[in-house]
């Protein structure tokens, strides 16, 4: 996913949203923080995330992605966005007094 442009994929959903402190953590370049672009996508082993910054071309994979379909079932693809985006926007783990990033590993709808 990481380095795609808009054409490149058809997103199931995308939201604007401004990072915690921890930001979240990618796949290709770790975590990111501030403004963001966050897309899910629908693919054949389950649902992709990607993030970006705001208007950037860069798309990058979200740790723990893709989504399993057993890990998003039972939800519209518009709940499943929405859970991911809560998620995702929650303030991570505090581990020596820093909020750590966020991801997908331990997501649970």
């Amino acid at each position: 996913m990481g380095q795609r442009g808009d054409g490149e994929h058809q997103n199931e959903a995308c939201s604007a949203i401004a990072s915690t402190v921890g930001g979240i953590m990618t796949q290709e370049v770790g975590a990111v923080t501030g403004d963001l672009e966050l897309a899910t996508l629908p693919q054949s082993d389950g649902v992709g995330v990607a993030v970006r910054y705001a208007e950037a071309d860069e798309w990058y994979t979200v740790e723990g992605s893709p989504l399993e379909r057993s890990e998003t079932g039972g939800l519209s693809p518009t709940e499943r966005h929405e859970r991911i985006v809560e998620h995702l926007t929650s303030s991570g783990p505090i581990v020596e007094e820093n909020e750590q990033p966020t991801s997908l590993l331990g997501f649970s709808r």
